[in-house]
């Protein structure tokens, strides 16, 4: 077992040790992965971390002895709801992240329905952060097939609600597909039945409304839509800001009051929290802040530009080699399979992973599943051909087992 060093080293020293320590980390900085990390240019990575450091040791619990992260916070809630059309009396969380957003709105959504056993109804597609947060607060998940185009069965989701139903689940867009849900349609039957409508919008909240700019036919997901409850949406991901910042936005201020903590049952006095946090950095606030201003309108629709131009690149990519197909999608999400026996996707990945991508796969069904965010735009043509060279690798490697009376 480790023990605590007798004496402190000098910061070269470590700075040394934690550059060995990344020397096998995948390189983000060259976009060689599609999952873990967000990434536009070395000037808005100073900006992030500036911004970071200049409220490196403030706790944004302390609002009272901080009020500048009060203010801070204040303004990202309120551009983050302007985007996403809330009406006027609207509020929001900052979390510090999608699964923490996702867990206040759940614990909201129980703590309004007051049910004996509560249960959630969402489509198959849903994160899986929904079981997390419900195995922690004792509800039960209903997970219902998607249909046909890997978006939200309505009817069937009608069906499976009860009497102790207490919040419905959409996607804008799901992860495993990058398909938005049937929302609209989501929160006629959350008016219908008075349940609460959550809107997963983790990944699209800060990509989908300038997609939507860009003149893409995106189907109604925001607050514009009546019957949403709630919103998470995540600035450490398309906000492109720096990790530990997330949304919690809902329709009404009041809403919030389902997610409040407040005690006095100690002797220090009244103790309130709408987070499942205590400590609170200030750094990320002033972080996403930033952002937020530094890039503008005009920055995240050039950010929304790069990612639709590496979608059409690698797409187009795929399609150009036979026995390869992409899935059906509309955002920063691209998955692909393959339709040959004689071109194994767990091959085409392994053989992309030795020339350095990081590849991320997909369950069902079996094939790789890619998200992209702005950096890959400028390496999407390298992806493609390398993927071209992995399928030529593969089905040669698979032609010639058959060849020699080995069956794969």
């Amino acid at each position: 077992m480790r023990a605590l060093p007798r004496q402190g080293q000098e910061w070269p020293v470590l700075q040394q040790a934690l550059a060995e320590a990344k020397a096998r980390d995948h390189s983000w900085r060259r976009g060689r992965m599609a999952v873990f990390f967000y990434y536009l240019d070395e000037a808005l990575e100073r900006v992030q971390q500036q911004a970071y450091e200049a409220f490196w040791t403030e706790n944004n619990l302390g609002q009272r002895a901080f009020p500048s992260l009060a203010r801070l916070e204040g303004e990202v809630v309120e551009m983050a709801l302007s985007l996403m059309r809330a009406p006027e009396g609207a509020a929001g969380t900052f979390t510090s992240g999608g699964s923490e957003s996702i867990f206040l709105a759940m614990l909201a959504a129980r703590e309004r329905g007051k049910r004996l056993r509560p249960n959630i109804v969402m489509p198959d597609s849903a994160h899986l952060t929904f079981d997390r947060a419900a195995w922690y607060l004792g509800m039960e998940v209903r997970r219902v097939p998607a249909a046909a185009d890997r978006r939200s069965d309505v009817a069937a989701m009608a069906a499976a609600m009860d009497e102790q139903t207490v919040a419905l689940v959409g996607s804008a867009p799901n992860y495993p597909f990058g398909t938005i849900d049937r929302i609209a349609e989501l929160g006629r039957l959350a008016r219908e039945r008075d349940v609460w409508l959550h809107v997963d919008a983790c990944v699209g909240g800060f990509l989908s409304p300038f997609l939507s700019k860009l003149g893409a036919a995106l189907p109604e997901w925001d607050f514009a839509v009546p019957g949403v409850s709630s919103i998470s949406a995540d600035i450490h991901k398309h906000g492109m800001a720096a990790k530990g910042a997330s949304l919690l936005l809902v329709r009404d201020a009041a809403l919030k009051a389902h997610h409040r903590f407040e005690s006095s049952a100690w002797a220090r006095g009244t103790y309130v929290a709408h987070t499942a946090q205590g400590t609170r950095p200030g750094g990320a606030v002033a972080a996403a802040w930033a952002v937020m201003n530094y890039l503008g309108e005009a920055g995240y629709l050039d950010c929304a530009r790069r990612i639709q131009s590496a979608r059409g690149t690698i797409a187009e990519g795929i399609a150009s080699v036979p026995g390869l197909e992409a899935l059906p999608g509309e955002h920063a999400i691209l998955v692909y399979r393959s339709t040959d026996p004689a071109l194994p996707i767990a091959r085409v990945a392994a053989a992309l992973g030795e020339r350095g991508w990081l590849v991320s796969r997909q369950l069902d069904p079996d094939g790789i599943h890619l998200h992209l965010n702005p950096l890959h735009a400028e390496v999407a043509a390298e992806y493609v051909a390398d993927l071209r060279a992995a399928a030529e690798e593969t089905r040669g490697g698979a032609t010639a087992e058959m060849a020699a009376g080995r069956a794969y």
